[in-house]
């Protein structure tokens, strides 16, 4: 691509680096559930508990992971973090013969695995001042191409070991431990150094309690992300049994999420030209993006055929492409050294929605089909709307906050 050639080297063996661990990441979450259903031959709720398992720790590792990147500085946390998910991944061979082991090692395999996204999205916006918001969307493409291979031949290695998939995605998580080991060290990332100059800085002066009270950086833009994973959700617990009580072939769902990864890259000049036009700040970007998920699902309740979903996907991956690299963006433009600390705690709040989701459409749909799940997603994406609004009008008032907590 040659849009890479105004990066630096060391960006594009980053995005290279990025691509193998989402390529190996993605070699396992397709497989999860069938994984407990058909290998292990537990029920479908006990399939669901793992997931709310998994992602329980996820939450708990965005939280922590923005709480302790000064505290123990990026070299460590990020290294170490993979380091220890890469060794969760590798138990579950012989975590599968107990139960209980099995649900503590995806739990730890939640929590490890998401206790490294804040500190490399706070390490991108550091590192890379200038070109943060470029970065930020170029590599959730990188991860979104990589997320589509292991999605593509996880099929093909489950055929062979379920094991193997979840093996492989260890080895990839090894492997990107490695790499940042290496690549910190070149760069300057030093642990021990920034652990030194964060100290010095004081910024540990603000207590926690302290920065939560910034209300403005995160809550607002917490609550409406949390609202639109929410609604989400309908993908899975909506539209997917919705195609299968249609009597349509189940590769129509998978052609769905193939529409979504091919648009992630190939619609870039259309996202390029919706921000140009209709969003050049973050913060509208968030709103837009509410409003074009609001408009998928409102396609989804309104066109219950094949084509409605197509549409409605297509308007679904518009939004997500606007909002993925803004938040990032956002928080690192506007939250100084306090930004690792604010990435973690509005991505845990966001995945608050990931986690309650599929229940709350499951039940939904269990009790009046698509329909009412997708309501369900047209007021979630509403109130999401709203919430990015608010976000954007209070943040609109100078750089007091900035002073205040950077």
């Amino acid at each position: 691509m040659k849009f890479l050639q105004n990066y630096p080297k060391e960006v594009k063996i980053f995005l290279i680096a990025s691509l193998i661990n989402a390529t190996g990441s993605a070699l396992m979450w397709p497989l999860v559930t069938m994984y407990v259903f058909d290998e292990l031959g537990r029920s479908m709720s006990d399939a669901g508990l793992v997931i709310l398992i998994q992602s329980v720790g996820g939450i708990v590792g965005q939280l922590l992971g923005g709480s302790l990147y000064h505290k123990v500085g990026v070299n460590r946390l990020i290294v170490g973090a993979l380091g220890m998910n890469a060794l969760a991944l590798f138990t579950l061979p012989a975590a599968s013969n107990n139960w209980t082991l099995f649900m503590v090692a995806m739990g730890l395999v939640g929590l490890f695995n998401s206790l490294s996204l804040p500190a490399i999205q706070a390490f991108i916006g550091f590192r890379f001042t200038k070109q943060r918001g470029e970065l930020f969307n170029v590599i959730y493409v990188a991860n979104n191409i990589g997320v589509a291979l292991g999605t593509a031949l996880s099929g093909f290695l489950a055929d062979i070991s379920y094991m193997l998939s979840f093996v492989m995605n260890g080895v990839t998580s090894a492997v990107f431990a490695v790499f940042f080991f290496v690549y910190l060290q070149k760069v300057g990332g030093d642990s021990s150094q920034e652990v030194a100059e964060h100290q010095k800085a004081g910024p540990d002066k603000q207590s926690t309690w302290k920065l939560m009270g910034h209300t403005r950086i995160y809550l607002y833009m917490g609550i409406a992300s949390m609202f639109l994973l929410l609604g989400n959700s309908i993908w899975n617990t909506g539209v997917s049994p919705f195609i299968i009580s249609e009597g349509w072939p189940k590769k129509t769902y998978g052609f769905l999420w193939t529409l979504n990864g091919i648009l992630i890259f190939a619609a870039q000049p259309l996202v390029t030209v919706i921000k140009r036009w209709f969003a050049s700040t973050s913060t509208a970007q968030m709103t837009v993006s509410a409003l074009f998920y609001l408009g998928g699902y409102a396609v989804l309740l309104w066109m219950p055929t094949y084509s409605g979903l197509v549409l409605g996907m297509v308007l679904a991956t518009l939004g997500e492409m606007l909002i993925s690299p803004a938040m990032p963006s956002f928080i690192s433009d506007h939250a100084g050294r306090s930004a690792p600390f604010y990435l973690g705690l509005s991505g845990g709040m966001g995945a608050v929605g990931r986690v309650i989701g599929p229940y709350l459409m499951g039940r939904l749909y269990d009790s009046g089909g698509l329909a009412p799940t997708a309501w369900l997603a047209c007021a979630m994406a509403l109130l999401s709307v709203g919430f990015f609004i608010v976000h954007a009008y209070i943040n609109r008032r100078g750089n007091s906050l900035e002073r205040s907590i950077g």
